[in-house]
């Protein structure tokens, strides 16, 4: 039991990581290129390799891929492109993020109707607990200044589609093949990219070493491990447990950020480090049982 835990607690960190890495990996790449421009190549080269991966190992596809569609077209393309969006009109950093910090109280309430899963009080305090020190990390970059309607809107728009993907990737997906349904779901939302990019941008792009480094990362380190990471925790454990290990994304990016942007903590952010921290702890813990507990072998996604 102490190895599955700790299994699972490896994941989460993983996730949490990577994952948070890609905020970094945005902020690199918008450098040079249009958001829209930019995610359409993330996305065509997460596919790609996803394909060859696929055919390379025999993966078995799937019959009725509509769910797989949805799922990746909302947890993937309506969220980039409104978290990408937002910034490119000038929303603040630290403003997206709280938005989206709001995502693990959004799954936890619709994972009752849509789940049939039961949330006890202690989960509650525990995501309360995360979004305060969520409020605390990005406190030095909250501001009115730079929102407006149109980029909150973005915002709120890539806070729903991050809820609704997570929600029916649990309830409809779970099971997929990491590899085929992957690749499906990435390349569900190149058509969305390609259409923005068409309506909205210039398709101006500037070539240098970092925007291939943020394009390969964001491709290979974030849709692929990060959002299979996801999968398998979603497998494992309820929506709202997987939603509260969210909180700890805006955390990593802030330290990732830290050497290469020379974005320096504060002791306020610390003091937000810790409460996301016994946040997620408080929402997950349970006594007798496994926080987070595995419920199925790795080797069962590769079936």
């Amino acid at each position: 039991m102490k190895n599955r835990s700790m299994q699972s607690v490896m994941l989460c960190f993983l996730f949490v990581v990577i994952y948070g890495s890609g905020f970094v990996g945005a902020k690199l790449g918008l450098l040079y290129s249009e958001p829209f421009t930019f995610l359409a190549m993330r996305f065509a080269l997460a596919g790609g390799l996803l394909v060859v991966a696929a055919i390379l190992l025999d993966a078995t596809w799937p019959r009725q891929p509509g769910w797989l569609l949805l799922s990746g077209l909302m947890m993937q393309g309506v969220f980039s492109v409104g978290v990408f969006y937002a910034l490119y009109l000038g929303m603040k950093p630290a403003v997206s993020a709280l938005i989206i910090a709001l995502q693990p109280l959004l799954v936890t309430v619709l994972a009752g109707p849509y789940l049939g899963e039961k949330v006890g009080k202690q989960r509650w305090i525990g995501l309360f607990i995360g979004v305060l020190g969520v409020t605390l990390v990005v406190a030095d970059g909250l501001a009115v200044e730079g929102i407006s309607v149109i980029n909150l809107s973005w915002a709120l728009l890539s806070l729903i589609g991050l809820t609704a993907g997570q929600l029916i990737q649990k309830k409809h997906c779970a099971d997929m093949n990491l590899i085929s349904g992957g690749a499906i779901q990435v390349l569900a939302t190149l058509p969305l990219m390609l259409l923005l990019g068409w309506l909205f941008e210039s398709g101006e792009l500037v070539w240098h070493l970092d925007l291939v480094i943020a394009i390969f990362w964001m491709a290979v380190g974030v849709s692929i491990g990060a959002l299979s990471l996801l999968y398998i925790l979603l497998l494992r454990n309820s929506a709202s447990q997987v939603a509260s290990v969210f909180y700890g994304v805006p955390v990593a990016a802030a330290l990732i950020a830290w050497p290469l942007f020379d974005q320096v903590p504060t002791a306020v952010d610390w003091a937000g480090f810790m409460i996301v921290v016994v946040g997620i702890l408080v929402a997950n813990y349970t006594r007798g049982a496994d926080a987070l507990a595995c419920r199925k072998p790795i080797d069962r996604y590769a079936d």
